[in-house]
């Protein structure tokens, strides 16, 4: 098979979906499933809603369109921050949008009004991460101007923690959440459909909490995929956290010394490496590094060192594997190496499944 390649296995994908719709569940929040890491694929995305899945999250609208071409059965939410210049594919690919901005929740109405269509939106409130989202001062104001749209309809309120300033979900910030909910639904005399309180990181909070408040949605990504918790990356009981490899092919084999020998500067990648002296050394040189995936995250199944990266080559000591030329390594992924490897065009998709392998990107 060719390599550089991801190996998909969509039955632990299944099996981690359907286990998280369950457990979370037991305490009556429904998840949606957030598939930026899979870079729009229908084979994956069709094994999430087969796992009960009933709403899917991206952070590109060209996903979110991929998905509807592909008859996708699931409703369509866009998070991250909406673009203003993408108001009318997100009305037209999304049937939900993650919002903090006036100016483009307007342009998201008229758009809207042209298409003869309602778009809905979660309201995204500042907690405390300082990635998106509006100051709760500022939450009765922008409701307030919301509610003068005919075209917008405000379904929800929602936060982001852990993904930009490792701020971890509390009881303190999900109480907090509740309230502000709570406040706009009595002084507008609304419903919100979701109060949407995070994403897998809040795994840790939903099992020590007594009390939910008002929280009834989470967007989970990494746990669905890589079987863990992001604010400390343990694995989940009874997950998988072998869904998917990295599999790379040995290109060269050789014996040098274990110090590069001559003037040096900064590498391919501003850095100037630190060797240790080993004398001489074998060293393999892996066909596959930046453009493929985030080396550093990767994780070998073998006894093996990996010793650094350029754009397309990666050294490794291969200790005493026994490597030949043309052998194969896997490695087990984290979330950013497992993000870049799905995203690159050079890495090849395959899957264990009898689905149609549309993944090849």
């Amino acid at each position: 098979m060719p390599t550089p390649r991801i190996e998909v296995d969509l039955t632990k994908i299944k099996d981690n979906a359907q286990a998280l719709a369950e457990l979370y569940h037991s305490k009556n929040i429904s998840i949606c499933a957030v598939t930026k890491v899979i870079c729009g694929n229908l084979s994956i995305a069709r094994t999430l809603t087969e796992a009960g899945i009933t709403m899917l999250a991206d952070s590109k609208i060209a996903n979110l369109k991929r998905f509807r071409s592909g008859q996708i059965d699931a409703e369509l939410l866009l998070i991250g921050t909406p673009l203003l210049s993408q108001a009318s594919e997100i009305v037209i690919y999304a049937d939900i949008s993650h919002n903090s901005e006036l100016v483009v929740i307007d342009e998201l109405a008229k758009q809207a009004k042209m298409l003869g269509k309602m778009h809905q939106i979660i309201l995204m409130i500042e907690l405390g991460d300082l990635r998106e989202g509006i100051m709760p001062e500022d939450l009765d104001a922008t409701v307030r101007e919301i509610l003068k749209l005919s075209s917008i309809k405000l379904v929800g309120l929602g936060t982001n923690l852990a993904c930009f300033g490792g701020i971890e979900p509390t009881d303190k910030k999900m109480d907090r959440l509740s309230q502000l909910a709570d406040e706009i639904e009595t002084k507008f005399h609304l419903h919100l459909e979701y109060i949407s309180g995070g994403n897998s990181a809040n795994y840790d909070w939903f099992k020590t909490t007594k009390h939910i408040g008002r929280i009834n949605q989470l967007r989970i990504g990494e746990s669905i995929f890589l079987g863990v918790e992001p604010l400390y990356r343990q694995r989940i009981p009874n997950l998988h956290t072998d869904a998917f490899s990295f599999v790379s092919e040995v290109s060269e084999l050789k014996t040098k010394p274990s110090i590069p020998y001559g003037i040096q500067a900064q590498n391919a990648f501003s850095h100037t490496p630190i060797f240790k002296d080993q004398g001489n050394m074998q060293r393999a040189i892996l066909a596959s590094g930046m453009q493929d995936v985030d080396v550093s995250g990767l994780a070998p199944e073998n006894d093996i060192n990996i010793l650094g990266s350029s754009s397309d080559h990666t050294v490794i000591d291969p200790k005493n594997t026994h490597l030949k030329v043309g052998d194969e390594l896997r490695f087990n992924l984290n979330y950013a190496s497992l993000l870049a490897a799905m995203t690159s065009p050079y890495v090849q998709k395959t899957f264990n499944s009898i689905y149609e392998r549309e993944g090849i990107l």
